[in-house]
């Protein structure tokens, strides 16, 4: 059973302020009920078996009680992307993360995750979970650069269908993973 994690002091705003500002003209903020047509718009094109907008409200009512962070990439106040953490007791856990079908192969992906991690360290939490397609070859290579490792498999954990990789990063409150993410970044701004 697992233990579900509160954050400690809820933040005002992301890193400091309502927007975060991602690189490449990409902002990042948190979400709300006012992004929810966008998000959907996305979720309905990459998700065979999209999340339904009372689960996504549900989830930011929970992200209002700490238990959850969701937040969007806009690029010229468009929303192009989002992802969202839940907390379990010292886990940080990747509940999403998509693009904008039209806005892939632009690095959304990696800017979401990369604030995402630093969020999760910045309130303490010290390891970094998520299931993915076995068949997202992508994604998958996407969170090595992360430092997430298979750890296992969730057999049919996808519409009963296709079985997921449990993946797994430990440590990522230590000054080396912050090394990481900071290359991660850099390699960004080239």
């Amino acid at each position: 059973m697992s233990i579900v994690h509160r954050l400690r002091e809820p933040r005002a705003g992301l890193r400091g302020s309502p927007q975060y500002d991602a690189g490449g003209g990409v902002l990042i903020e948190r979400m709300r009920r006012r992004h929810l047509k966008s998000v959907l718009a996305i979720e309905n094109q990459v998700y065979p078996k999209p999340w339904t907008p009372g689960t996504f409200q549900s989830e930011l009512e929970q992200m209002r009680d700490g238990y959850r962070h969701y937040v969007v990439a806009t690029v010229d106040s468009r929303v192009v992307g989002y992802a969202g953490l839940l907390y379990s007791g010292d886990d940080a856990h990747v509940t999403n993360i998509a693009v904008d079908p039209a806005r892939q192969g632009h690095h959304l992906g990696t800017r979401l995750l990369l604030h995402q991690v630093r969020y999760a360290a910045d309130q303490g939490f010290t390891n970094l979970t998520l299931e993915v397609r076995v068949s997202n070859r992508a994604a998958q290579e996407l969170y090595r650069r992360f430092g997430l490792a298979p750890a296992g498999i969730r057999k049919n954990y996808y519409e009963g269908v296709e079985d997921a990789i449990v993946m797994w990063c430990h440590d990522i409150h230590t000054p080396e993973y912050a090394e990481r993410l900071r290359l991660l970044e850099e390699r960004l701004e080239r």
